[in-house]
C-alpha cells in the first residue's frame, strides 16, 4: 500500500508498510500512481501511450522509471506487502478493553500558533463545543468498555479545552459521581495554552486533574513567535504568570508535563 501527496511543491510517496519515503519528480509520481491504481501489467504501453507519443517523455526514460520502481519494490521500499495482514482478524470478536480517552472538548481555540495542525487554530471550519451530555455518554461508554480495569484516564484537549469550561467540570464531576460504584478511579489530564487560567481553573484543576499539561514554546522571543493571539501579539507575559501561579499552588504536586 502507498499514499502520495503533494505538499510545498514536492511530490511525496510513501510505502505504509516499509516506511520508505520518496521524493519523486512529476513523471515518476504519475507512474507510480499508475502502477498503484491500474497494476504493474502493461505498465510501459501505458506511460509510453501518455507520454512518448506527445514527445512529452522518451521511451528510454520511460524504461529506466520502469526499472526504478521494479528496484525498489525488490529491495522492499515499493509496492511492500502486509505482512501483518495474516494476523488481522475480526475485532468485534476480539476481547478488547478501553482505558483512556481523550475527549475534543473545544472545536475552537484562543491562540493562532503558527504551526498548529488545526489551521492555526480555526480548523478551517466552524468552531464547535462538545456538550455535557456527549462527554457524559463518553465517560459512559468508557466505563462500560474498560473491563477490570480499575484506573481510567480522560484528557481535556482541543482546540483549547478552557473555552468549553463549565462541561470540563461537569464531566469530571459526574464521573466521580458514578466511579465507586463502577469501582473505577478516573485519572483526568487538563491541556491548556493558558490564556485563560483563572483561579477557578486552578483550584479545581488541583484537586481533580492527575496531571495537568501546560503550554510553552520555550523562552520569550521564542514562544512569541509561534504562539500569537488572533490579533497578533505574543502571548507569553500572558500565560506564564498564570503559570507560575499554577505550580506555586499545586502544593504537594511536584511535578508537570
Amino acid at each position: 500500500m502507498i499514499h502520495q501527496y503533494q505538499l510545498n511543491g514536492y511530490n511525496i510517496v510513501l510505502d505504509i508498510f516499509s516506511g520508505a519515503i520518496h521524493i519523486v519528480d512529476d513523471f515518476a509520481y504519475d507512474a507510480i500512481k499508475i502502477c498503484d491504481e491500474e497494476g504493474r501489467d502493461n505498465l510501459r504501453e501505458k506511460l509510453v501511450l501518455k507520454y512518448a507519443e506527445n514527445n512529452d517523455i522518451s521511451e528510454e526514460d520511460i524504461d529506466m522509471i520502469i526499472e526504478d520502481i521494479d528496484e525498489l519494490k525488490s529491495a522492499g521500499k515499493l509496492f511492500t506487502e502486509d505482512i501483518f495482514e495474516a494476523n488481522a482478524f475480526d475485532l468485534k470478536a476480539r476481547h478488547t478493553e478501553v482505558k483512556a480517552l481523550c475527549l475534543h472538548v473545544s472545536h475552537a481555540c484562543n491562540l493562532t500558533c503558527s504551526y498548529c495542525f488545526a489551521r492555526q487554530g480555526n480548523f478551517c471550519g466552524e468552531e464547535a463545543l462538545m456538550s455535557l451530555d456527549t462527554a457524559k455518554a463518553a465517560i459512559d461508554f468508557l466505563i462500560e468498555n474498560s473491563g477490570d480495569r480499575y484506573n481510567l484516564e480522560v484528557d481535556f484537549f482541543g482546540g483549547e479545552p478552557l473555552l468549553n469550561w463549565e462541561v470540563v467540570k461537569g464531566t469530571v464531576e459526574y464521573a466521580r459521581s458514578i466511579e465507586k460504584e463502577h469501582n473505577k478511579n478516573f485519572r483526568f489530564t487538563l491541556t491548556t495554552n493558558g490564556m485563560n487560567i483563572d483561579d477557578e481553573v486552578i483550584e479545581f484543576s488541583n484537586k481533580e486533574m492527575h496531571n495537568v499539561v501546560l503550554s510553552l514554546d520555550g523562552r520569550k522571543e521564542v514562544h512569541d513567535r509561534f504562539r500569537k493571539t488572533p490579533s497578533g501579539a505574543g502571548s507569553y507575559d500572558t500565560i506564564v504568570p498564570k503559570f507560575q501561579e499554577f505550580v506555586k499552588r499545586r502544593g504537594d504536586k511536584v511535578y508537570y508535563i
